[in-house]
């Protein structure tokens, strides 16, 4: 009954614009500025183009013999999964990007999302996300919180040589300057090409296309900066800075919620935030055999949901992409300028120089195997029932 009530909450969002108070004061959106008494409907635009993902039902079992739905736990996978699908639109199609219903898509909008569907051999499914969560001590179907989901993609991102994203997860709420060039310039193939040396061939680099994750070069940067902002409710003293981020052009949003309830945060109204809610479970959908994906159902098309950012659990993780170098140096720029120069009690720190104090900074590279993660889970299975038909011959 709890399940039903979720059940095709798909309504048009033009009904519900009375929900939006009347207010001269701007709707910002992953770095865009909105005006509700001007250009309404672009913001609504705006939304449904993100792509949103929720609870499914009828995909294969988990591991071969686990849950076959992710509803009631995987609200922070799915949330994580939404996040790094901006991050790839950004990367593939560019911020204004737009979606509408039926229209034709390009080819790349339909592979990014074929890396999300609920199937072991796509590399962010949720298949996928909760396996590799076994290895941040998270059992399938035991629910995540915003550090853990930015590590899984971490993980996940090195077996994917298409999009070839640099995944930097913050420690300590501290963001390392040098750390994320070394990481961005490092050699798809070899972490051990020192930054400085990168640097010197930066020109050549340039012209080469990064696009199989086999070229030098520097890497687009998915930046999650998991925070605590709070003890047990978030301390007023950071929410300037925290709706600062939204403004940024670099934005990704944010990961969080309440407790156990997870949202995926997509900018602010006045001191609401405005967030995608992946608790609506919907079945399963795979591609078609041209490669298409039916993804009206990967797009909400419902009144956007708001809630007071004081209602705001302390635990959330910030999200930023930066395409080229230039656009991390921008990201740099503003927030020394609109965070760090301005908050008396700072939100995460950033430095320069990795910390003399810390363990030294090896990029992560992809583990020594000739298999993507969804082929070793694949062939894992298959041994699995290898074994089985052996002890039934056995017998």
């Amino acid at each position: 009954s709890v399940l039903s009530r979720y059940e095709n909450q798909i309504t048009i969002l033009s009904d519900y614009l009375e929900e939006f108070p009347e207010t001269d004061e701007p709707v910002w959106i992953l770095g865009r500025q909105h005006h509700l008494n001007t250009d309404k409907s672009k913001l609504l635009l705006d939304i449904s183009a993100r792509l949103w993902f929720t609870y499914r039902r009828k995909f294969s079992p988990i591991g071969g013999t686990g849950p076959s739905s992710d509803a009631g736990w995987g609200c922070m996978l799915r949330c994580g999964q939404m996040m790094l699908a901006q991050a790839l639109i950004c990367r593939h199609l560019g911020r204004d990007w737009q979606w509408e219903k039926h229209k034709k898509q390009p080819e790349e909008y339909h592979r990014i999302l074929r890396c999300f569907l609920d199937r072991k051999d796509c590399c962010y499914s949720i298949h996928q996300m909760a396996q590799m969560g076994v290895g941040e001590g998270k059992s399938i179907g035991e629910w995540f919180g915003p550090n853990t989901v930015a590590q899984v993609l971490k993980k996940l991102a090195l077996f994917d040589e298409w999009n070839a994203l640099a995944v930097y997860v913050s420690m300590d709420n501290t963001v390392v300057i040098e750390d994320i060039k070394k990481m961005c310039w490092s050699p798809a193939q070899s972490s051990g090409v020192a930054h400085s040396s990168a640097h010197l061939h930066r020109s050549a680099l340039g012209q080469n296309k990064n696009t199989a994750g086999l070229c030098p070069g520097w890497k687009p940067l998915l930046l999650i900066i998991p925070l605590r902002l709070g003890i047990n409710h978030i301390n007023p003293v950071y929410i300037d800075a925290f709706k600062e981020c939204f403004k940024m052009p670099q934005s990704l949003g944010a990961l969080g919620g309440k407790p156990n309830n997870a949202y995926y945060f997509i900018g602010f109204l006045g001191n609401e935030l405005i967030y995608l809610d992946p608790h609506t479970t919907q079945s399963f959908v795979d591609s078609e055999e041209n490669g298409t994906v039916d993804d009206e159902s990967f797009h909400c098309q419902q009144a956007p949901h708001r809630m007071k950012i004081m209602n705001l659990d302390p635990s959330v993780a910030l999200g930023f992409f930066c395409k080229e170098e230039c656009d991390f140096d921008n990201w740099c720029s503003l927030v020394q300028k609109e965070i760090l120069k301005k908050q008396s009690l700072r939100m995460f720190e950033l430095v320069q120089k990795h910390p003399p104090h810390w363990p030294p900074f090896i990029p992560p590279t992809k583990p020594e195997v000739t298999t993507t993660g969804a082929e070793l889970i694949e062939s894992t299975d298959k041994l699995f029932e290898l074994e089985e038909e052996f002890e039934i011959l056995s017998v």
